[in-house]
């Protein structure tokens, strides 16, 4: 097992510890542990934001991680990356940060549109044009070559079973096989009874034959021992005939 996205409670709402996080992904037999933080962004306003990391929090966050791979080598593989939003004004810094902090990955969380500074938050009901936004905003994202995976693709809150949403879905599904990027089944969206992961959606995925992967987007470390989730939603996709993959692009 595997899994890359894992939060901490550098993000404000999320709990324990990264070492704690590590542990039990070792009890329950994990080989690989990603973490994938919510990215902060350096904004040109005064905006502050409640659900990511700051600025100041992120050479510690990957100062612990990096003292808690070689201590837990010997255990398991721990990869260092973030989860970050398709910004334009920000993506050149966004860029920088990668470098600098020589990241392994990040995935897109597509939750904002533009910036959460203004932007409307994407996992609250809909319009029709809302809806092609994030569609678009997924789209660029994909585009750049930088997102290992898209998280919770299915997070727009729009009625499945319009076509309209068939329309705009299949487009990301479409551009997500053309540039093999995997797309995510959300363990924390399943589990909690959220409006993702989506049959709907799901029934577009298995028509243009996307990879997915499994997410658990432990925002408490217990969420990773619960091994026996992950398994029964890798075989309900495999009976599916959609392909189950673990592993993702890193930068290095």
């Amino acid at each position: 097992m595997r899994n890359y996205h894992t939060h901490t409670r550098r993000c404000y709402h999320a709990i324990d510890s990264e070492e704690e996080y590590i542990i039990n992904a070792i009890k329950a037999g994990y080989s690989e542990l990603g973490f994938s933080d919510h990215t902060p962004w350096r904004y040109h306003s005064s905006f502050h934001s409640s659900m990511r990391m700051e600025e100041d929090k992120l050479e510690g966050y990957v100062k612990t991680l990096r003292r808690l791979k070689e201590k837990y080598k010997n255990d398991i593989s721990i990869k260092i990356g973030l989860e970050c939003e398709y910004f334009p004004k920000y993506m050149d810094w966004l860029k920088e940060i990668i470098d600098e902090y020589e990241l392994d990955y990040i995935i897109l969380g597509n939750h904002f549109d533009d910036s959460d500074e203004t932007g409307i938050y994407f996992g609250r009901p809909l319009n029709k044009a809302q809806l092609k936004k994030y569609v678009d905003n997924c789209i660029k994202a994909i585009k750049t070559g930088l997102y290992s995976y898209v998280a919770h693709p299915d997070l727009a809150f729009f009625n499945a079973q319009d076509p309209y949403y068939y329309e705009q879905m299949k487009r990301l599904c479409l551009c997500a096989k053309e540039y093999q990027v995997p797309l995510e089944f959300n363990l924390l969206g399943y589990s909690t009874h959220r409006h993702y992961p989506s049959n709907g959606f799901l029934k577009i995925v298995q028509e243009v034959k996307n990879q997915m992967i499994i997410g658990v987007d432990a925002h408490e470390s217990q969420a990773l021992l619960n091994k026996d989730l992950y398994f029964q939603v890798k075989s309900f996709l495999e009976s599916l005939n959609i392909e189950v993959i673990e592993d993702i692009r890193f930068f290095r």
